[in-house]
């Protein structure tokens, strides 16, 4: 089989290079050359993007290098990739598909070149230049298409679409979510304050630490740090890709942010909002009890559908934040308020808005914020609670509990080995950050210590 690459680095053409005739091509982008701005240690090649059938869009096909990188001089890099590129655009123009095996349908246009020679020899009798000075003056043509880094690369949100579609198979479908915000912020703001720059190679570090300050500025250290580690997976996955010679983003520093901290509540606090909802709201009390007794996220439990809670074995299946399906004990003081779930269907989720075990068509971050802001309308309201006392802190709330209940009688590393397996922490050193972070390991009373009376 011939690849497509060999019809183009193919030392003998079907026909004379020709560039004529593009305008109404629909179906691929012209080629271009990227020539590293001149760099003799980066790869020069040529590229160009093909309609994909299924989708309708044109996409990215693989760089065209030939032997162009062997020549250690400019002009013979430029003269020979602008050979390749001149073959590229005839061989495209006369409807061959880099997407598909061009084998036979080569063989029938070289048979229709040899027919029309024959017929050319016999018309004119005139002598004529070899093949390889015609391949000579061909090379000594002037290119006068793209030869600036200026002038080359993938348009800016061709390119960052290309790699969302790459990382799309990677990561979740919120990270996606985030990741596609992020893009669309720096291409607006490209537009609006650089829009000199056309392309993914025109984005340099400079232009990327105008845009992280402006994020900054508008907002907190902390959202800034968020969009610079999306939009850096983004621009490595180009790298990678070999769209872009560099990450301009990768040596840009995360900044010191003060991180959010979700409010414990204290022990009378959570005993009057579990009275008040027993008649004001059971459905959401259900649910801060999965976060209190079951210690997962809010997330994890909108999540959660009837044939993921076992009864006969006590156990639960859930999604967690980052690992594959896992499962938890139910505890007895969870299993005693489930209501009865056989008659539900196995499908059905087990938290909707208006009842338990139900249809509910929305994304999991929209299922999360919906009973967010249901317990900011009945319980934070109601009660006034601080802005930092949220569903989460319920977790944090229960951990300390459970803790400072089992250190009463044990070892602290026994009881942080015990509390391990409930609260699902893959290591013990993250265990005990996550209780430093919370303040819920708190010393003995030290008054003796000093008192010197």
């Amino acid at each position: 089989m011939i690849t497509f690459n060999d019809f183009i680095t193919n030392e003998h053409d079907l026909e004379h290079d020709s560039e004529h005739d593009l305008a109404h091509k629909k179906d691929f982008s012209p080629p271009k050359i990227y020539n590293a701005n001149g760099d003799l240690t980066k790869r020069w090649y040529v590229y160009f993007s093909y309609r994909d059938p299924k989708s309708g869009k044109l996409v990215r096909q693989k760089n065209i290098y030939g032997t162009a990188n062997s020549f250690k001089t400019k002009e013979d890099r430029l003269a020979l990739l602008s050979r390749y590129r001149r073959r590229l655009l005839k061989l495209l123009q006369q409807g061959f598909n880099p997407t598909i095996d061009n084998t036979e349908y080569y063989h029938f246009q070289l048979n229709e070149k040899k027919k029309a020679d024959t017929l050319n020899t016999k018309v004119n009798t005139a002598p004529k230049k070899p093949e390889k000075q015609l391949e000579k003056r061909l090379e000594e043509q002037p290119e006068t298409t793209v030869t600036s880094v200026e002038e080359v690369g993938m348009p800016t949100r061709e390119a960052l679409d290309y790699s969302l579609k790459i990382k799309e198979k990677q990561i979740s479908s919120r990270s996606l979510k985030d990741y596609e915000y992020s893009t669309n912020s720096l291409v607006k703001w490209l537009a609006d304050h650089r829009p000199k720059i056309k392309t993914i190679q025109q984005v340099d570090k400079k232009a990327m630490l105008d845009y992280l300050n402006a994020v900054l500025i508008r907002s907190s250290a902390r959202n800034r740090n968020n969009y610079r580690l999306n939009l850096s997976s983004l621009f490595q996955t180009l790298e990678d890709n070999e769209v872009i010679n560099s990450n301009p983003v990768k040596k840009i520093p995360a900044l010191r942010s003060i991180p959010k901290r979700n409010k414990s509540y204290t022990s009378e606090e959570h005993i009057k909002i579990f009275n008040y909802l027993k008649s004001e709201d059971p459905i959401l009390l259900l649910y801060i009890k999965f976060i209190s007794y079951n210690l997962l996220r809010p997330v994890e439990v909108c999540r959660l559908r009837v044939k993921d809670v076992n009864i006969k074995d006590k156990t639960l299946q859930f999604k967690a934040k980052n690992s594959p399906l896992k499962i938890k004990l139910i505890p007895k003081i969870i299993l005693d308020e489930l209501p009865d779930l056989s008659k539900l269907k196995p499908d059905a989720f087990l938290f909707t808005p208006i009842k338990i075990g139900g249809e509910w068509d929305t994304t999991d971050i929209n299922k999360s914020n919906y009973f967010s802001k249901r317990f900011k309308t009945v319980v934070k309201d109601h009660f006034k609670l601080d802005k930092d006392q949220t569903l989460y802190s319920f977790r944090h709330t229960f951990i300390t509990i459970l803790y400072q209940s089992l250190v009463k009688n044990s070892t602290p590393h026994a009881a942080k080995s015990e509390l391990m397996g409930i609260t699902g922490h893959s290591t013990m050193t993250a265990l005990e950050k996550y209780l430093r972070d919370i303040d819920a390991v708190l010393p003995k009373d030290y008054s003796k210590h000093l008192n010197h009376d």
